[in-house]
């Protein structure tokens, strides 16, 4: 079966939301995801919520290349953070024509965040917008477990899980689990791999999600038995940041890479352990 692949942020973040909108449009891709928000400090910033200037150039770039925005990201409400310091944010999801945006809950209160993902799910409801949470392995909801409980609580229907193949694969989650859940809170993956070992500090953990990780195929996480027992139609995300690569080849052959690995390990089983490895060995071939 072939799908339709989004280009996540992350995966190419020193571009600006119109060059990721045109390097999508050039390697292949059907959507784009767009960070709004910074999540480090010294990450940069895509202020499209408040920045008309930037919202004006990306909507340009949409109309002219035909490639939609899939998503908005990232909505990651901390003890600092409430649902409504997001509503430009929100707003601008909406501008763009996307219908997801991705919220994360790093709260050791649980009630608090659930309350406010609650929230959350009420202020993107009138505008069309369905809300994914999403599980990062080393936060307080850290598996399909306390994300399911979140959304069972919340009882919205606008809300929902994103399944993120790193964070799904180093926690303590089940595919058995994840087949039993509504199919209808599942509406895209986030698509990577990394090695199967597990860093044993909180940095290598961090590292490896924003500047490490692996196309689909070339690491130990079973990337084809998770998407396996997903809905079929729902379009995969390419969240695959990979420094080193990008310093050796560049971001937009970063997405092209990405984009060529996943079609042929997904919807090509058969040729997709060939083509992790042509890539992985592409930075040394440059770099020579």
């Amino acid at each position: 079966m072939k799908h339709e692949y989004s280009l996540a942020h992350l995966t190419v973040l020193s571009l600006t939301p119109p060059q990721v909108v045109d390097v999508a449009a050039r390697t292949g891709y059907r959507y784009v995801g767009l960070r709004m928000t910074r999540v480090t400090p010294n990450e940069v910033l895509y202020d499209l919520g408040r920045d008309r200037t930037l919202m004006k150039e990306t909507k340009a770039r949409l109309a002219a290349t035909g490639v939609a925005v899939h998503d908005g990201e990232l909505f990651r409400m901390d003890p600092t953070l409430g649902p409504d310091d997001f509503v430009p944010e929100l707003e601008a999801t909406a501008e763009l024509g996307a219908r997801h945006i991705i919220a994360q809950l790093p709260d050791p209160d649980r009630e608090r965040a659930t309350a406010r993902f609650a929230r959350l799910c009420d202020l993107a409801k009138p505008l069309g917008v369905f809300v994914s949470l999403e599980f990062p392995h080393w936060t307080e909801t850290g598996n399909l477990a306390e994300a399911t409980k979140v959304v069972r609580a919340v009882n919205r229907t606008n809300a929902g899980i994103l399944v993120d193949m790193l964070h799904f694969g180093r926690s303590d989650s089940s595919l058995e689990e994840l087949a039993k859940l509504p199919r209808e809170w599942f509406r895209f993956a986030h698509v990577c791999d990394a090695a199967k070992e597990v860093p044993p500090t909180m940095a290598g953990i961090i590292r490896t999600a924003r500047d490490e990780r692996q196309f689909p195929g070339e690491g130990g996480i079973d990337v084809r038995g998770i998407l396996a027992v997903m809905p079929q139609d729902i379009p995969y995300a390419l969240e695959i940041p990979r420094v080193a690569l990008t310093k050796a080849v560049g971001p937009e052959e970063v997405a092209r890479l990405a984009i060529r690995v996943a079609r042929s390990h997904l919807d090509d089983a058969n040729a997709g352990d060939r083509v992790a490895r042509d890539a992985a060995r592409a930075p040394a071939a440059t770099t020579a």
